[in-house]
C-alpha cells in the first residue's frame, strides 16, 4: 500500500493531506530558497543580538576594548609602510603613498576578517546549532555584521588619515557608501561559502592564512597596481585575470573615491561593472551554496 493511501481512521483523510492541513512537513526536508529566506528574515533580530554579543565577548576583556577595531589596521598599515614604502621603496609613482597604502590595508582587512570569522561560523558553534533550531545562515551573517560594524568605524578613521595627508574633500567621497555596501554583500556571500567549507573540510581552516596572504599580494595593497601592468605586459590574458581580482576592484574603487591622481587597473566604469558582477555572483552564489548544505550542519 502506498504512503498516500494510508488514511486517518477518524477523518478518513489521507495522512499526507491531514499533515498538510495542520502545517506539518517531512522531517529534515530542505526548505525551498524562498522559504529559507523568509525564515532567515524572521530571525533578523537574533542575528543582530548575536552580532552584538560577539563584539562584547571578543573585546570586553581587553583594556582598549573597541579601539582595537581601528588600531589593528593602523598598526598593519604602519608595518607595511616601513617595509614596502621605505625599505623596499615601492611608493614610486604614488603622490600620496600613505593614504594609498592605508586604503588598501583597510579594505583588504575587511574581507580578510570576514573570511577568518566565517570559516568557523559552523564548526565553532556546534553546541548552539545542536541545541536550537534556526536557519544556520544566521551565524555567518551575524559574523559579517560584526565586521561591517568594525569597518564602519575604520572607514571614519581612514577618511581622517586621507584628509590629514592632504587629500581634498570632494563629491566623489559619496561613492564610499555604495562601494562599502557592495563589498559588504560580497563579503556576506564569501562568509557563507567559507562557513560551509569549514564545516565539511576541517583542514580548510589551516589553508585560509596562506590563501589570504596570496590574495593580499595579488590585490595591489602594498604597491602600485601599475606594477602588474609592467610585469605582465607580454601576457595580456594573465593581466586581465589579475585585474579582475574582486579585492583589487574594490580597493581601486575606494582609492578612486578618496584620492586624487591615483593609478587604476581599469577605467572607473569597468571597475564599477566588475564590482557589481562580483557582488551578485559571490553574494547570491555563496548564499545558495550555503543553503544547499543546510541539512548537514551540526551532524557527525
Amino acid at each position: 500500500m502506498s504512503q498516500t493511501a494510508v488514511a486517518d481512521s477518524d477523518t478518513g483523510l489521507p495522512l499526507r493531506e491531514l499533515a498538510r492541513r495542520h502545517g506539518l512537513g517531512v522531517a529534515g526536508r530542505l526548505p525551498t530558497l524562498p522559504e529559507y529566506t523568509g525564515k532567515l528574515w524572521a530571525y533578523r533580530h537574533f542575528i543582530a543580538y548575536y552580532a552584538n554579543a560577539k563584539v562584547t565577548s571578543s573585546l570586553g576583556k581587553t583594556r582598549l576594548g573597541s579601539l582595537w577595531q581601528v588600531l589593528t589596521p593602523l598598526i598593519n598599515a604602519a608595518v607595511y609602510y616601513v617595509i614596502f614604502g621605505k625599505i623596499l621603496d615601492t611608493s614610486r609613482g604614488i603622490p600620496n603613498f600613505v593614504a594609498y597604502l592605508c586604503t588598501g590595508v583597510f579594505i583588504f582587512g575587511f574581507t580578510q576578517s570576514v573570511v577568518q570569522s566565517g570559516i568557523q561560523a559552523i564548526s565553532g558553534n556546534l553546541g548552539l546549532i545542536r541545541a536550537l533550531h534556526f536557519p544556520r545562515a544566521a551565524l555567518p551573517l551575524a559574523l559579517t555584521m560584526v565586521e561591517v560594524r568594525n569597518m564602519f568605524a575604520s572607514i571614519i578613521v581612514l577618511m581622517a588619515i586621507v584628509l590629514g595627508f592632504g587629500e581634498p574633500l570632494t563629491l566623489e567621497w559619496l561613492l564610499v557608501v555604495p562601494i562599502f555596501l557592495l563589498q559588504s554583500i560580497f563579503n556576506a556571500g564569501l562568509a557563507m561559502a567559507a562557513a560551509r567549507l569549514g564545516s565539511k573540510v576541517a583542514d580548510f581552516k589551516q589553508l585560509v592564512p596562506f590563501i589570504m596572504r596570496f590574495w593580499l599580494y595579488g590585490s595591489a595593497v602594498l604597491y602600485p597596481v601599475t606594477k602588474f601592468q609592467s610585469a605582465l605586459q607580454d601576457h595580456p590574458i594573465a593581466l586581465k585575470i589579475v585585474e579582475a581580482n574582486p579585492l583589487l576592484v574594490f580597493i581601486d574603487l575606494m582609492r578612486h573615491a578618496l584620492l586624487e591622481e591615483v593609478p587604476l587597473a581599469s577605467t572607473p566604469w569597468v571597475l564599477w561593472a566588475e564590482a557589481i558582477g562580483w557582488t551578485l555572483f559571490v553574494g547570491i552564489g555563496g548564499y545558495i551554496y550555503f543553503w544547499r548544505g543546510e541539512k548537514g550542519y551540526g551532524r557527525g
